[in-house]
């Protein structure tokens, strides 16, 4: 007989991609409110369509290229801006996330 797993499910990137759950409309306001603080100006049109900012939730170990492991060049818990349409959405338990090529990073904001 087998135990039941009392693990909840959760979402591993593979390859070079990473998971990011994507900032909500109103993250994007209070974000744009406190553009002095973070030097930020968006848009309206950026908080009218879906984000394309984020906060990383999780990151493969690293890909090895000839040999040697390459680290991925962000962590969990970075806020990161990347390519609009260039992600696939996956849910989990009720929660919107994105999975991420890291050629579709372009910044990391600190």
């Amino acid at each position: 007989m087998q135990k039941k797993s009392s693990l909840k499910p959760s979402i591993v990137p593979l390859g070079d991609r990473v998971l990011v759950k994507p900032f909500t409309e109103e993250e994007l306001r209070r974000t744009a409110e406190k553009k002095s603080k973070l030097n930020l100006i968006l848009p309206d049109s950026m908080t009218k369509e879906k984000s394309a900012q984020g906060r990383v939730v999780r990151v493969r170990v690293g890909m090895i290229v000839d040999g040697k492991r390459i680290p991925p060049p962000v962590k969990p818990g970075e806020v990161v801006v990347f390519s609009r349409y260039s992600y696939d959405e996956v849910e989990l338990s009720g929660e919107e996330y994105y999975l991420i090529k890291e050629e579709n990073i372009l910044a990391v904001i600190r």
